[in-house]
């Protein structure tokens, strides 16, 4: 019970957060619920079965666009349900023709798809449309913008863990561990993967498409930026993938330390980004929590 009602009441206290911050401060806000929304969507897929995807972006700038689009002609909630069904589609179509790609050649096509998404984009709108980029007038606040994104962050959460709980957990852990095992296991793997990736994808949309309206003018190059989905998967890997709360967990200080190193050295602020997934990498694997939860066992063992 106590670990249900700690997180309830910290979702309280953010809800709140708005009414005793300033504009900035509400702009860190919504910039962390974001990332930490993105980076749990995307270890839903990826934390279990190992998949490192780099296609973050690819759905995060259809939701923007789809606001874009149809904010004119349908009411916002409408928007979202066709932002969250076209993500899911695209999701889908993607998934039955590439997740039986593994390793290297997965993350390759994952970057592929989100430059081939900007890159349709760009020419529908240059030759079909005659412009590029669009304005979204919306009479929708930040803190509207911080509560709905605030909402999708805590409903991500609650279905990965429900998800850790369910047979399609189990299954995406033992297909991490190995897709052969699972296999003879009497695992459909292409059904377990395609639902986990649809699910991610579903809410890395609609993530898109509730931010978009602070953008207020969107075009290719803005939503489609690739930091995106390298932020979203370091991120996820520095608190642990696989831990309910370890993309939160990394989510969060990294967001900060992102703003500050592209507000004072935003020409030499990716370098930084870079050598910090170099550390990421080699010296947390399997994240902060793992990392802690290994210095207790050590500490046990001296003791």
């Amino acid at each position: 019970m106590t670990k249900l009602i700690i997180p309830l009441l910290a979702l309280v206290a953010l809800a709140f957060a708005p009414n005793f911050v300033s504009a900035y401060g509400l702009g860190l806000l919504i910039g962390a619920a974001t990332y930490v929304t993105l980076a749990s969507a995307w270890a839903l897929f990826s934390g279990h079965t190992h998949y490192v995807s780099l296609a973050t972006v690819a759905f995060y700038g259809t939701g923007a666009y789809c606001m874009a689009v149809l904010n004119e002609a349908l009411p916002y909630w409408a928007v979202l349900l066709c932002a969250g069904g076209i993500g899911a589609t695209m999701a889908a179509l993607v998934g039955l023709s590439t997740l039986r790609l593994q390793g290297v050649y997965f993350v390759i096509f994952s970057f592929g798809l989100a430059e081939l998404v900007r890159q349709l984009i760009t020419w529908y709108e240059v030759n079909v449309t005659g412009t590029l980029g669009r304005y979204i007038f919306l009479d929708i606040s930040a803190r509207d913008i911080y509560w709905q994104m605030l909402a999708l962050g805590a409903a991500t959460i609650a279905l990965t863990a429900w998800i850790h709980r369910s047979r399609l957990g189990m299954a995406l852990r033992v297909i991490g561990d190995d897709e052969a095992v699972a296999a003879h296991s009497g695992i459909n793997l292409a059904r377990v993967k395609l639902i986990a990736f649809v699910l991610s994808a579903v809410i890395l949309t609609l993530a898109g498409a509730i931010t978009s309206p602070r953008y207020v003018y969107v075009e290719p190059a803005i939503v489609f930026n690739p930091t995106v989905s390298f932020l979203t998967v370091i991120m996820a890997l520095l608190g642990g993938a696989n831990r309910l709360w370890g993309p939160a967990l990394g989510a969060v200080p990294l967001f900060l330390v992102f703003e500050w190193l592209s507000t004072n050295f935003p020409d030499s602020y990716p370098i930084f980004m870079g050598l910090l997934f170099i550390g990421v990498v080699f010296l947390l694997p399997d994240g902060i929590l793992a990392g802690i939860e290994k210095l207790r066992a050590r500490r046990k063992v001296q003791s």
